[in-house]
């Protein structure tokens, strides 16, 4: 028809992981490519009671139109859970949003123009470079290592670029990485941001995901100037399908979300508000969420101890404390688009390492999920894969 659409249009492209799941949705194709949570852990049982008791006791409520900010009862539980991480935060400094994706979506919208400059991690999340770029920004990746962000490169970037609007990070189990940030790094960071005056972006949806050792303070509960923004999400820890997530920070800033909300779609889903705050009212989430972690420990045990078995020697991957991935480097001269594509054709997924780095190249790594799959499919999946890398690599070298 050749409608004229906004300019911004071009910048917005397919997900790869969207495509991807679409594949995966064939019965025979062991899917390590999204970051889905287990279906079977899901309380589907004690949801369904919490769900008619709603209806029963509330249900007028929650069919109707609710506050913007979200159903109060549910904020005063997100800002007492936020603790956890090490964060100390009133209700009022909750912004309850439809996953925390939208959050990304309304930072973009809140401090982006054309030609701005984002900070993030090299690699970083798919969703979030892809929801920045419709705003059409200019990204600066980052140099990383096992700690998080370098910082002496970081503040070197700052001071050579004056159009840096923010500093997005996922410093806990990072993705696509799994890599956490070092207390150290952390507190640098939030340095740099008083230094410079540069609000940081905190990407947190597996904090409470942690299967060794203790959960680290997040960059927000650092803070104390208000610099931080932090994004949550009830999507790991208990089901994506209830779209909730929250957007947690100081006055100033949490009103212009507020803002941003309100010409989006009004309010968070009333009904799963009221849903959700049953069910916590009434069960425990911790310990569902320890059940959650049960299974994902285990399940990333198996995959890490079989790709040691049966990855060739030169291949590299991290070996995360927590969340839900880990992070496989090849040789360069490996390029793991068209390896994806083999694997897909010995019913094998994975997200190929490219479409994580916003200004393109290092095609030569893959993001593996390890909480989806059960543990006969994880073994079986990563010998599959583990002789298509095998082939790969001897066909580079025969050439």
């Amino acid at each position: 028809m050749g409608f004229k659409y906004a300019k911004r249009m071009e910048n917005i492209k397919a997900s790869e992981i969207r495509e991807l799941l679409k594949l995966t949705q064939r019965p025979e194709i062991i899917s390590f490519a999204g970051g889905l949570p287990a279906p079977e852990l899901f309380p589907v049982d004690d949801f369904r009671k919490v769900s008619d008791k709603v209806l029963a006791e509330k249900g007028r409520i929650a069919l109707q139109y609710g506050p913007t900010e979200g159903y109060n009862p549910l904020r005063e539980k997100i800002a007492s859970r936020m603790t956890k991480v090490g964060v100390k935060a009133d209700f009022n400094d909750i912004l309850i949003i439809s996953g925390s994706q939208q959050g990304l979506d309304f930072t973009g919208k809140i401090f982006l123009d054309k030609d701005d400059i984002v900070l993030c991690e090299s690699p970083s999340y798919l969703g979030a470079i892809n929801a920045f770029k419709a705003y059409q920004p200019k990204f600066i990746e980052v140099p990383t290592d096992d700690n998080g962000m370098k910082m002496n490169e970081l503040e070197e970037i700052i001071i050579n670029n004056d159009k840096i609007k923010f500093i997005y990070v996922i410093p806990d189990f990072q993705n696509p990485s799994g890599r956490t940030w070092s207390l150290e790094r952390r507190k640098k960071l939030l340095e740099l941001s008083e230094k410079y005056n540069i609000p940081i972006v905190e990407d947190n949806p597996y904090g409470e995901l942690r299967y060794d050792g203790k959960i680290p303070p997040a960059i927000k509960g650092l803070d104390t100037k208000g610099n931080v923004i932090f994004l949550g999400t009830f999507s790991k820890i208990f089901s994506p399908g209830i779209r909730l997530g929250w957007v947690c920070a100081s006055e100033e800033a949490l009103n212009k979300y507020i803002l941003v909300k309100q010409g989006a779609d009004l309010q968070a889903s009333t009904i799963s508000q009221l849903q959700l705050n049953q069910y916590i009212e009434e069960y425990s989430l911790d310990e569902h969420v320890d059940k959650i972690k049960n299974i994902y420990r285990r399940r990333r045990d198996l995959m890490i101890d079989t790709m040691k078995k049966e990855f060739p020697q030169d291949v590299k991957f991290t070996i995360p404390e927590g969340g839900l991935f880990t992070w496989v480097e090849l040789p360069e001269h490996v390029n793991t688009r068209e390896l994806a594509k083999k694997a897909i054709d010995n019913n094998v997924a994975f997200v190929p390492g490219g479409s994580f780095y916003p200004n393109a190249g290092n095609e030569n790594a893959f993001r593996l999920n390890y909480s989806n799959m059960d543990e006969e499919r994880i073994v079986k999946g990563i010998k599959i894969l583990a002789k298509v890398i095998e082939e790969a690599l001897q066909c580079e070298k025969s050439m």
